[in-house]
């Protein structure tokens, strides 16, 4: 497998470049497109899914099986980061990707999720329906709230030893310019689907001022240091189910500029999101977004999810599922999701996937790896960990290509038509 990446580890500094985004192949009828982001470590050939390494690591995977593996960059976490080992270590071992041996692009999110997660206790799963009863208290069950928001920022009560700490716009970016990776992102609240609609408004407004003070501090400590390689900014979308404050928090984001005249490098569309109206409201974002800059989705990775975001408009995803599900023997092929721990497998000495390239396909049998499930040996979480995220990475790496070949269309109604048709037998019956 041969990656998109083109590492440049010795990358000089440079001023803000006019523009990290090209634009390739456009996708007819639809506002999908392929094209590269430009990092001091390399290009990133979009679409793209970016693994996610939220601790400076991809759980029981090795930094040089993720790279065997065709991914062109990694994610991760500045809140966790932050609390340990502390991002100044990160800034004196040299960034992110020299202290994790990685040497392509690496992207950080803001800690804008932990607002959500810790402050009701949904740690990493968001509901993507609207069902319910709505309420500002909600919280999940037998859970203790961890954050609090206010107009100025976030205080956070650590999960780890209860200490407190203050996470403000400002400290978010100083944060993030410590763990020096290519891309890093505004700090945001993000909002759950049964926040009221009153409060989703205050929040859109609440992330538009924390965006601005977002853009200020970057330029600042961008001039400050001015020796490292420059770190591109990315403004996140929130706004819910509701299309008015899609468009507002996105037209708001756009006209953002600094004290130098420049607006953010790119977007993130965040929140949470109805999966059924997923395209629908990506489609909203992107039509109020410029063109020419890169949009990216936070937390999305299934297969249905991918095309309809796609198509209209997205260019990269990150998100933990892949390698949060292989840990508990879930694991991704062309006819679906299956897991390998039930006792069907015992006697399969097939791969995975016989017709995947993964180091585990290649090399180990469905019979093995369900032993060492039942073993409880931690080889299990690794070799299903490389095959899900190969999954991950070649399938958008495939929609690339079939955007780029003129058969998209074909190509999606195929691979789901495969890989949801026992779920549709299921529902037939």
């Amino acid at each position: 497998m041969n990656s998109a990446v083109q590492p440049q580890p010795d990358a000089s500094p440079s001023k803000r470049p006019e523009s990290i985004f090209t634009i390739g192949t456009r996708l007819e009828d639809r506002l999908g497109r392929t094209g590269t982001i430009h990092t001091p470590h390399g290009d990133i050939a979009t679409p793209s899914f970016v693994v996610v390494g939220t601790k400076a690591t991809v759980k029981a995977v090795l930094p040089e099986s993720i790279k065997d593996l065709g991914t062109q960059s990694v994610l991760a976490n500045a809140y966790h980061l932050y609390l340990q080992p502390g991002a100044d270590i990160v800034d004196e071992a040299g960034g992110l990707g020299k202290f994790m041996n990685w040497d392509g692009p690496t992207f950080t999110d803001s800690g804008g999720f932990q607002v959500m997660s810790l402050g009701v206790g949904f740690k990493k799963v968001l509901a993507m329906e609207a069902v319910g009863v709505q309420s500002d208290d909600v919280i999940a069950k037998g859970k203790e709230r961890l954050a609090t928001v206010d107009d100025e920022g976030v205080t956070f009560k650590s999960h780890l030893d209860g200490s407190k700490h203050r996470f403000t716009p400002e400290v978010s970016m100083q944060i993030q310019h410590q763990l020096g990776a290519d891309i890093m992102f505004a700090f945001d609240e993000l909002t759950t689907l049964l926040n009221t609609r009153g409060y989703q408004e205050r929040s859109v407004e609440r992330t538009q001022a924390w965006a601005i003070r977002c853009i200020n501090e970057h330029e600042k400590l961008t001039a400050e240091r001015a020796d490292k390689p420059y770190q591109a900014l990315f403004g996140v979308v929130q706004g819910a189910q509701y299309e008015d404050l899609r468009r507002q928090a996105c037209r708001g984001l756009e006209s953002i500029e600094g004290e130098n005249g420049y607006g953010f490098d790119g977007y993130g569309i965040g929140g949470a999101l109805e999966k059924q109206n997923l395209g629908t409201i990506v489609r909203w974002c992107n039509e109020e977004l410029p063109e020419h800059k890169p949009r990216h989705m936070l937390g999305i990775s299934e297969p249905d999810d991918f095309f309809v975001a796609i198509e209209n408009g997205a260019d990269t995803f990150d998100c933990v599922n892949p390698s949060r599900v292989a840990r508990n023997a879930a694991i991704y092929v062309r006819s679906g999701r299956f897991n390998i721990n039930t006792s069907r497998f015992r006697r399969d000495f097939t791969p995975i996937d016989d017709e995947c390239d993964c180091y585990t396909c290649a090399n180990y049998t469905r019979a093995y790896i369900h032993h060492l499930f039942k073993a409880k040996e931690m080889l299990a979480s690794t070799l299903c960990t490389i095959h899900n995220e190969r999954f991950t990475v070649k399938l958008v790496d495939d929609i690339r290509a079939s955007i780029e070949g003129g058969y998209f269309h074909d190509f999606k109604a195929d691979m789901l038509g495969k890989f949801y048709a026992k779920k549709i037998q299921a529902a037939q019956l």
